[in-house]
């Protein structure tokens, strides 16, 4: 495990990377002993550094390919945080990120609290809505170059997030069978479905709420949790327009400025 001092100056290097927009080389090639509880911590040095409410967290490496791919046997996470919210009719500018890319996800607002031990239908019988949403994801890692210690300090790749108008009671829709189409200018870029994401997205939610509560984090009533991806990244350019539709759950939209 890193020193205190250390993590420290690793959460300073990107707190700077996201400001100046100046991405860094990969955590692990300076510290190659960083591991997953370094990565934590020095997640949560940002976050609270930040001084913003916490309105959710978001689930990343939440398909077998993604965990594949890290070498990792479970999903990561990080914090959303109120001023990372982007509404629908306020264009982004895709300049102010490092390598922005968007994600479709069917999204979580808590009605409860969620304690660890909860399984997929204790997590939805906590869960006041579905919701359409997508992911803004960037990294302050240079070229997406990133392993899991690099991910998970990077507050899980997590830039921004965008909420759909539905509000969907989860007794009404089945959230393993979601299908989601994300339109780029106009054009298909991505398809997926809900059970992409571990096979049912509430067990992505049910595995965050014991997660977290090692780190003393709890899910909250009125919290929105972003359960990951249904689709692959796709890009944003300047002037791109994104609309992403959910069978049964409506749409959600970004745009970014040309």
């Amino acid at each position: 495990m890193l020193s205190a001092e250390t993590r420290r100056g690793l959460a300073e290097r990107l707190w700077r990377a996201e400001r100046e927009r100046d991405p860094i080389p990969p955590l692990v090639e300076s510290y190659p002993d960083i591991d997953v509880v370094d990565a934590y911590e020095i997640q949560l040095i940002n976050i609270r550094r930040r001084d913003a409410p916490i309105a959710g967290h978001k689930v990343g490496l939440s398909s077998p390919a993604m965990q594949q791919m890290m070498g990792v046997d479970e999903p990561d996470y990080g914090h959303l945080l109120t001023d990372m919210a982007v509404a629908e009719d306020v264009p982004i500018d895709a300049r102010a990120y490092c390598f922005p890319r968007v994600e479709v996800e069917v999204g979580f607002l808590l009605a409860e609290d969620v304690p660890p031990g909860c399984d997929e239908q204790g997590v939805l019988d906590r869960t006041e809505a579905l919701i359409p949403s997508i992911e803004l994801i960037d990294s302050r890692i240079r070229d997406w170059r990133i392993g899991i210690a690099d991910t998970i300090a990077d507050n899980a790749s997590s830039a921004g997030y965008v909420l759909g108008a539905a509000r969907v009671a989860p007794g009404e829709l089945d959230p393993r069978g979601i299908d989601a189409v994300l339109h780029r200018n106009g054009e298909v870029v991505a398809e997926g479905r809900s059970d992409a994401v571990l096979g049912n997205p509430a067990t992505a939610v049910a595995w965050l709420a014991d997660k977290v509560a090692g780190f003393g984090v709890r899910l909250r009533a009125g919290n929105v949790v972003l359960p990951g991806s249904c689709t692959r990244a796709i890009d944003v350019r300047p002037g791109d327009a994104f609309r992403a539709e959910f069978s049964g759950l409506g749409t959600v939209g970004l745009t970014a400025k040309p």
